[in-house]
């Protein structure tokens, strides 16, 4: 297993317990919410805001978590007309295209959370870069997670894991 897969493993885990994590907080607010919404007659300010901030890491750790354990949108119909290194040529550059894509919402996610370091969530009084951190945190394992399946292809080794 290579330095790459080793570190992929472990932010893998990492970002499958923070999914995890972000889920229960989902699961726990939004009924509390709709309780306090239609019994209590009144909902909690804070509640919507965190549960949208919980939503929008969930959105993006399994985003990653899916993406490394092999769940992506592909059309293999093309893979399947080609030879077999045609197809591994395909994928490579579709991957490198996906890469770029990755790279470029890692930077301007990065450049969002830095503007809004200093503003803060009306109800919960949190910084807005908790949840725009989301987004090059996501993006950034998204692209070693793809970083490493295309060195995979390149190396013709089958998938890890």
């Amino acid at each position: 297993m290579s330095a790459l897969a080793r570190l992929n493993e472990w932010l893998a885990r990492a970002a499958e317990a923070a999914l995890v994590g972000f889920m229960a907080v989902i699961a726990v607010i939004v009924p509390y919410e709709v309780f306090g919404r239609y019994v209590l007659g009144e909902m909690p300010a804070w509640s919507g805001e965190a549960a949208t901030f919980a939503l929008v890491w969930v959105t993006m750790m399994g985003g990653a978590a899916g993406l490394r354990r092999g769940y992506r949108i592909g059309i293999t119909v093309l893979y399947e007309k080609l030879t077999p290194g045609a197809a591994r040529a395909v994928r490579v550059v579709a991957d490198l295209l996906v890469l770029g894509f990755f790279l470029v919402m890692a930077v301007y996610g990065l450049q969002q959370t830095l503007i809004n370091i200093r503003q803060t969530s009306p109800a919960m009084e949190l910084p807005m870069a908790f949840p725009y951190a989301a987004l090059p945190i996501g993006f950034v394992l998204m692209f070693l997670f793809t970083l490493e399946e295309t060195i995979r292809i390149l190396q013709g080794a089958p998938r890890e894991g």
